[in-house]
């Protein structure tokens, strides 16, 4: 019944959220009387406060229109490559303003595997946005599971690595594939599955980010949580049925609303700090940090549901039993193994602050990856860089994003 009473207490506040922000209006616009009040501003304030935290928060747009080719402008549209009942592998399809660059040399193909952890992949935005004028790209948008019916069945995390290794395929044996966090157990496995099998189709490259290869590598507080807690405790306390509003109605999900109360109570003097500071420049009319304020929160707040046996999933084969680093992982039971894979270069990246994969997770992909040789291999260790920080913000444009271009252009096709 908690889903359904979460969906109760949405419905009760949503008219207050409303009201809150109909009056915040009153005290703020221009055209006003109630604007040149003594008191207006701090009205104001507070009313948006209270709207922002009431209201509900809907995935955000991509809002990627345009980019640049060499300097000058390029128009860029969304379009789905390949659609798939969970996930939607999106093309940023860059149109140059005036056919200028027509007959340039194409550039390296990336697919950017988005976590599918709570949050949905209009994360990584700044990440596409740095990527777009030397790349292009694809990503993996993956649906709210509570808008997948019931009969689309189930999804494991063996269904994810069929997503990838298909996605892979499908963009042909020149793609470079780079994974934040999440998916980088799944497209290691994909990866190694395809070398095992000989496949022609093997992308050139993988660039790893903030992932978790080897969770028993400086643990943290999230890595702790799945070992403290039995199996059992995941499946009866956090896997709720889908109500009856929503097209996945029944389906049995790990709610997004259980997963952004785990996201705020790692850092909650953080978000209530940032909140008040808010408040603050909503009085002293501070816009340019209240924007920045709404649009991370916009973000951070939006979170999608995931399908109840891929979490469960996750939860057993990666932080449980450690079956990848292990070497014991089956996939439709056939083994994983990362040693098969040999003409892949590879690329991983980690955050010396990252306080969700530890140091040394990531990296612990270079001696899985045993094959590869080592003039083909690289790491990366981004100094005062947290866990979003990796693919997001100043460090990640000016640092890491010029690293990965090098990286994919030593290692494309020279042909």
């Amino acid at each position: 019944m908690l889903y359904q009473l979460h969906e109760w207490q949405r419905a009760l506040l949503t008219p207050f959220a409303h009201f809150a922000d109909a009056t915040a209006q009153l005290f703020s616009n221009p055209y006003s009387p109630l604007a040149y009040t003594p008191m207006s501003r701090r009205l104001a304030a507070g009313y948006e406060l209270l709207y922002r935290l009431g209201k509900d928060y809907e995935k955000p747009a991509w809002g990627l229109a345009t980019t640049t080719m060499d300097g000058a402008e390029a128009v860029v549209t969304e379009q789905i490559a390949a659609a798939r009942p969970f996930c939607n592998l999106v093309h940023f399809v860059r149109t140059p303003a005036g056919g200028k660059h027509a007959r340039r040399k194409a550039d390296p193909t990336v697919l950017l595997v988005a976590p599918l952890s709570g949050h949905h992949a209009t994360l990584l935005r700044d990440t596409v946005r740095a990527l777009l004028p030397e790349h292009d790209v694809y990503v993996t948008d993956w649906i709210d599971a509570r808008m997948v019916p019931e009969s689309a069945g189930p999804f494991h995390l063996a269904d994810y690595v069929d997503y990838i290794r298909d996605f892979i395929r499908q963009l042909g044996p020149d793609v470079h594939v780079i994974s934040v966090c999440q998916p980088t157990v799944p497209v290691l496995a994909a990866v190694s599955l395809m070398a095992s099998d000989g496949d022609s189709h093997l992308p050139r490259s993988m660039i790893m980010m903030g992932g978790p290869i080897d969770p028993r590598k400086s643990p943290t507080q999230v890595n702790n949580l799945a070992t403290t807690k039995p199996y059992s405790w995941f499946e009866n306390t956090l896997i709720h049925r889908v109500p009856g509003r929503f097209p996945g109605a029944g389906r049995k999900v790990y709610p997004g609303f259980l997963q952004h109360a785990g996201f705020v109570s790692m850092n909650p003097d953080r978000h209530l700090k940032s909140h008040y500071d808010f408040y603050l420049d909503l009085i002293q009319g501070d816009d340019e940090d209240a924007e920045a304020h709404r649009r991370f929160y916009d973000e951070y707040n939006a979170v999608l549901d995931m399908p109840a046996e891929y979490y469960l999933d996750t939860i057993r084969i990666v932080f449980q039993d450690f079956e990848l680093p292990r070497g014991v992982w089956k996939v439709h039971g056939r083994l994983v193994k990362p040693a098969d894979i040999k003409s892949v270069a590879l690329f991983t990246i980690e955050g010396e602050l990252d306080d969700i994969s530890g140091s040394g997770q990531t990296r612990a992909a270079q001696d899985l990856c045993s094959g590869i040789p080592a003039a083909n291999k690289r790491h990366f260790t981004a100094p005062n860089c947290g866990h979003y920080g990796i693919f997001s913000g100043r460090r990640w444009r000016q640092v890491i994003c010029p690293r990965i271009a090098e990286f994919i252009r030593e290692h494309r096709d020279p042909h």
